[in-house]
């Protein structure tokens, strides 16, 4: 199933709110940077954003000049620059659910062997604010503090979903139509059903990548919702994987609410 990210909003579909149009482009360009893929030209961020490349000319120069874009003459390409970071870091240091959560998903994984993470949506995707890897068996694949996962496919995204109203839903549903193409029937199916064990669970589960089973739960708090989700790659049934597990889940996320509502007040 084709699950890379659907491009950017074009150049035609800005101007329908009164914001910045300069502010948005430039930061559509940032958003094209992707793990995997540090240099880009004007061509590839053209692909990337559906900017016209007089823009992406006129915006790469000025993001370069403010310090967020390197360039390279020799590659005739751009990359994010050293200062990018720091606005990740001032992020995770404000950030009064992650010093909140963070202590307790650590103790959660270390005692159960398993792997803990705490994401927020952006756009189509959902990034991982957090993520702490105890595996119970040895995996290729590694989770990382800001990478992004399809929000379509990850009990992440699944248990989001179960959050926003209906016409944001259709709105992303006809992302994910696009992106999934002739598999959408089955996605959409899978992704109803998530939303409804979450409206009589509290969690939903997914197993979108081989032998691993994940579980995730929505938590409203002062900085948006959030989502939480535990993960283990095994070679257990889901079923099994979720009786042995939601228990775990649906206390975390308990404690931490309560927690965040002790740490804000009334």
């Amino acid at each position: 199933m084709k699950t890379s990210p659907v491009p950017t909003p074009s150049e035609d579909s800005f101007g329908s709110s009164p914001t910045n149009r300069s502010l948005e482009r430039g930061i559509l360009i940032l958003r094209a940077f992707r793990p995997g893929s540090s240099w880009l030209g004007n061509g590839d961020l053209a692909e990337r954003t559906g900017l016209s490349p007089s823009t992406i000319s006129r915006l790469t120069q000025t993001l370069v000049g403010a310090g967020l874009l390197q360039h390279d003459r020799r590659r005739r390409a751009y990359r994010l620059a050293p200062p990018v970071l720091s606005f990740a870091h001032a992020m995770r240091a404000g950030s009064q659910v992650l010093a909140v959560a963070a202590p307790r998903m650590r103790a959660l994984a270390e005692s159960q062997r398993v792997n803990v993470g705490l994401a927020a949506p952006d756009h189509d995707e959902m990034v991982y604010l957090e993520s702490i890897r105890y595996n119970r068996r040895v995996a290729l694949r590694n989770v990382v503090s800001g990478q992004r996962v399809p929000m379509e496919l990850t009990s992440l995204g699944r248990a989001y979903l179960s959050t926003v109203s209906a016409g944001r839903r259709k709105a992303l549903f006809g992302v994910f139509q696009r992106r999934c193409g002739s598999h959408w029937p089955e996605v959409q199916a899978d992704i109803l059903a998530a939303i409804r064990q979450v409206h009589e669970q509290g969690f939903c589960a997914a197993s979108w990548q081989p032998e691993v089973v994940a579980m995730a739960m929505p938590l409203n708090t002062v900085e948006g919702v959030h989502v939480l989700n535990l993960s283990v790659s095994t070679e257990e049934p889901l079923a099994r994987v979720v009786r042995e597990l939601s228990g775990s889940l649906t206390a975390l996320a308990a404690e931490l609410q309560g927690a965040l509502a002790r740490e804000t007040g009334p």
